[in-house]
């Protein structure tokens, strides 16, 4: 709740261009990231069906945010952000597609809509866990670029092609292996 949260104020702060406390902002939302997986992973009686649902959204969200406003700074260009957002929703649209298909009879609204009721798992692909790693290195970057004084640096320039080409080839990935990276649960 507390990514989601930030991602407005995130965005609020890049496109006031107040990039110093927006990188603070960033690395605290980053803290709260990690002490989530980490309650998750160490104590089982703290994981929630809402919780699992709420990490990827909390994430989706956090980066769309992020790379819209670091655009709109001029930070990150425009199709990199295009084609990040659009994998992104080419991913959201396979999770309703795949929630629907397993879902059984009677397909209400509220058992679709409702994270207590599990039918699949989606598994992230390695280069996709590589992708969100670099797309998060680069905002980091970009967020650190204005601050420290090397916006025009072709280091960042190759990050941009790194993250197109991490983007694509998850975005592939999942296509490619598409029904190996979804888990039905059985007895839902």
């Amino acid at each position: 709740m507390t990514r989601i949260a930030l991602a407005p104020v995130l965005g609020y702060l890049i496109i006031e261009e107040d990039f110093n406390v927006a990188l603070g902002v960033f690395a605290l939302a980053g803290l709260t990231d990690l002490l989530d997986g980490f309650i998750a992973r160490n104590w089982a009686n703290q994981k929630s069906a809402l919780g699992s649902a709420l990490d990827p959204l909390a994430d989706k969200i956090l980066i769309s945010v992020l790379y819209i406003s670091l655009t709109c700074a001029d930070l990150i260009p425009v199709s990199l952000t295009y084609m990040i957002i659009s994998r992104d929703i080419v991913l959201i649209a396979a999770v309703f597609y795949v929630r629907y298909r397993t879902l059984p009879s009677p397909r209400t609204l509220a058992r679709y809509f409702n994270p207590c009721y599990a039918t699949a798992r989606l598994k992230p692909t390695f280069i996709s866990k590589v992708n969100t790693a670099v797309q998060l290195i680069l905002v980091a970057a970009s967020l650190a670029a204005p601050v420290f004084n090397y916006v025009d640096s072709i280091y960042l320039q190759i990050l941009w092609c790194f993250t197109a080409f991490t983007t694509t080839a998850s975005a592939y990935s999942y296509y490619h292996y598409g029904r190996k990276t979804v888990q039905v649960i059985k007895g839902k």
